[in-house]
């Protein structure tokens, strides 16, 4: 039997069809799901009863000093330590302080067995004995040549010869002043009487805190290099604080600065009085050097603490009370703002420096904005319903 071929052409376009569709629906049936809308925050609406619960603030323009944080290391007042060096060369002797110990202007800190210190001593008797016995030559060679004993030459030889003796002995004695000789020695030396062999003596050259001990007993010394302590008046300190470069123009000299340290139960206050001319290439910051009162001792060289610098120079920007703020679950800031319509809508700020009980704010808000200060709590509690 013959097949009428349009009718056999019209029925195999609709297969063709047919399945095309049930391949198409299979495959939507397979593809995943488009995700759902994010939801759409919805401000929140309270009856009167309740709105009488919420007190509310108006963000204003004002006034404040900026707060800047910073960290810092605690260094020695450069004004009131030194480091001792050892006037004279040999061994070590005796060790007479310990580290921590207070010590007074003066003050024996260690003996040294100095062949130098023995010398200065020998140099000062000679000198002191060669400046009298010239002396008196001049004196006799004078009252000589004034009855033409001897020529009036030879007597100016012999007392230029005694004005050298008297410069050679006064260089000898202050030899032994720069060696810290005791001046009971000097005294001693000074009236004829034998002095015993005496040990070479560092002595403090300031009063204050035993800071470094460098040296041991035995230890062979270089006069005018080897450091052998380091004393310092630990009554006040510096704290180098590193600033950022973004706090900078914030910071200047006479600002007042406070000083938290996580090893001390108080804080310091303390004043800036230097701000650096360099930047660090390592850290990109600036160091302020904020002088500290150390009441106790208890900041160490080296100690890490927080420093917070108060700018004496008024900032104005937009404030709003502590109060308003709450964090979501990403621990961003957030308000909630009255609007129009009497609803509250959440708004997240972008906080700058706390002053007092306030924020300024960096963004998020605007002057005029009524922001809720008492029930914001309440507020996220109906959100969330």
């Amino acid at each position: 039997m013959l097949t009428d071929p349009p009718n056999r052409a019209r029925r195999g376009a609709w297969r063709a069809l047919v399945v095309a569709t049930a391949a198409g629906a299979l495959l939507a049936g397979c593809s995943p799901k488009p995700p759902p809308p994010p939801p759409v925050a919805k401000n929140v609406t309270l009856t009167a009863a309740q709105r009488q619960h919420i007190r509310l603030y108006t963000v204003a323009a004002g006034a404040f000093s900026r707060a800047v944080e910073a960290t810092g290391v605690v260094d020695f007042d450069n004004d009131q330590a030194t480091s001792v060096l050892a006037p004279f060369s040999g061994p070590v002797s005796q060790v007479l302080v310990q580290p921590g110990q207070h010590v007074a202007k003066g003050q024996q800190l260690a003996l040294v067995a100095s062949p130098d210190f023995a010398a200065a001593v020998t140099a000062y008797q000679k000198a002191l004995a060669t400046a009298a016995t010239t002396r008196r030559i001049a004196d006799a060679d004078k009252d000589i040549a004034a009855h033409n004993g001897i020529s009036q030459r030879e007597a100016l030889q012999a007392e230029t010869d005694a004005a050298n003796a008297a410069a050679d002995r006064d260089a000898a004695l202050q030899a032994l002043v720069s060696l810290d000789v005791d001046p009971q020695t000097v005294r001693d030396i000074q009236q004829g009487r034998p002095v015993p062999r005496i040990a070479g003596v560092i002595r403090a050259p300031i009063a204050g805190t035993v800071a470094e001990k460098l040296i041991t007993p035995g230890q062979l010394l270089q006069a005018g290099t080897t450091p052998a302590f380091t004393v310092a008046d630990l009554s006040r300190v510096w704290v180098m604080a590193q600033v950022s470069d973004a706090d900078l123009e914030a910071v200047h000299v006479g600002d007042a600065a406070e000083v938290l340290s996580s090893a001390t139960a108080r804080d310091f206050t303390g004043v800036v009085d230097n701000v650096s001319a360099l930047v660090n290439p390592d850290t990109r910051s600036v160091v302020a050097r904020v002088v500290v009162s150390n009441p106790g001792d208890l900041l160490k060289k080296q100690m890490y603490v927080r420093v917070r610098i108060h700018s004496a120079r008024p900032t104005t920007g937009l404030l709003a009370p502590t109060s308003a703020m709450l964090r979501d679950d990403e621990n961003l800031s957030f308000v909630y703002v009255a609007l129009p319509d009497g609803s509250f809508a959440r708004r997240h700020v972008t906080l700058g420096d706390r002053t007092g009980d306030q924020y300024a704010i960096a963004e998020g808000l605007k002057a005029g904005d009524q922001v809720v200060v008492d029930g914001a709590l309440f507020l996220q509690f109906m959100e969330s319903q």
